[in-house]
């Protein structure tokens, strides 16, 4: 039996609640939304556990997906649900990017590589067209998403984390916008997205040949241009990962760019592993800790 929890919208969102269905203590949510940030309309999931649906301030897990996932793939598959419920969180995963809506006759640039064009954007603010008139996911995620999060939901902090290339957008954005988030934890990231075939490529499209707009958007040097932000960031990587094997990962990178800022790392190389969802069932119950004892931390 599906439940919905109607909470009082402020007169100055346009926020649609899809669906809600009952999970353990609480309840997961989908909501659309009309963007002005990517002129789109975005989606996303937040699983409420009931101290959030009776008002209670808790704190929240922001989670970034990778290349080609939307909302869907970690609210089905991860299985963060329980833990979220036991410990009281709020986990909030929005849409990779901007999507064409056929019915709506919008027509967002795409590219037939998967790495570059609609559920990619890298969490970045596209600056060369035809990307930049709607691939701005930075200013969505950290402003535009942010702001709505916090006012709609009764959230008291919030933790950034993500897998693969949502990874290197929690990295990124959890240290070049370090007053936003309480904690930082990345499974499998790419750690330099200048440096990796795929960041090369999209990079190209999105910022052109200025090299300097493709520092701003690197994780690895991010944190080495802004020194420690946190008490400890966690970090999990599948050793049998053959994206980490091809070198798209750059995962020794993070490791130096944190000893320069003095950032204390926890990188747990885990054996057997490869980049599925099956990894990220493994090792998510630890991070979900990490962000709830970083919030506790912050009170």
């Amino acid at each position: 039996m599906n439940t919905t929890y109607n909470h009082n919208l402020s007169a100055n969102t346009q926020l649609t609640q899809e669906r809600a269905n009952r999970c353990f203590d609480g309840e997961q949510h989908y909501y659309s939304h009309q963007s002005t940030s990517t002129k789109t309309m975005m989606t996303f999931s937040i699983y409420l556990p009931d101290e959030a649906l009776a008002g209670k301030r808790c704190p929240a897990i922001l989670y970034l997906s990778g290349l080609t996932c939307n909302a869907d793939n970690v609210t089905h598959k991860a299985h963060f649900q329980k833990k979220c419920s036991e410990l009281g969180m709020i986990f909030i995963a929005p849409d990779t990017s901007p999507r064409s809506d056929e019915d709506a006759g919008l027509e967002v640039p795409n590219d037939d590589r998967y790495f570059v064009g609609q559920g990619a954007s890298y969490y970045v603010d596209a600056t060369r067209e035809p990307w930049s008139e709607h691939f701005n996911m930075q200013t969505y995620i950290v402003d535009e998403l942010y702001d709505l999060l916090r006012s709609e939901f009764a959230i008291s902090s919030i933790g950034i984390m993500g897998h693969s290339m949502g990874g290197h957008g929690a990295l990124l954005l959890g240290f070049k916008f370090p007053s936003k988030f309480v904690s930082v934890s990345a499974l499998s990231p790419v750690c330099a997205a200048s440096q990796s075939a795929w960041g090369e490529a999209a990079y190209t499209e999105y910022f052109g040949e200025d090299k300097s707009l493709w520092a701003q958007a690197d994780a690895a040097q991010m944190i080495e241009k802004v020194g420690r932000q946190y008490a400890s960031i966690l970090v999990d990587q599948g050793a049998a990962d053959n994206f980490l094997a091809e070198g798209q990962l750059q995962t020794p990178k993070l490791q130096e760019a944190c000893q320069k800022a003095k950032q204390p790392l926890t990188l747990r190389y885990q054996a057997g592993h490869d980049h599925s969802y099956y990894f990220i069932q493994t090792v998510i119950n630890d991070h979900i800790f990490h962000h709830c004892k970083a919030a506790d931390l912050s009170n």
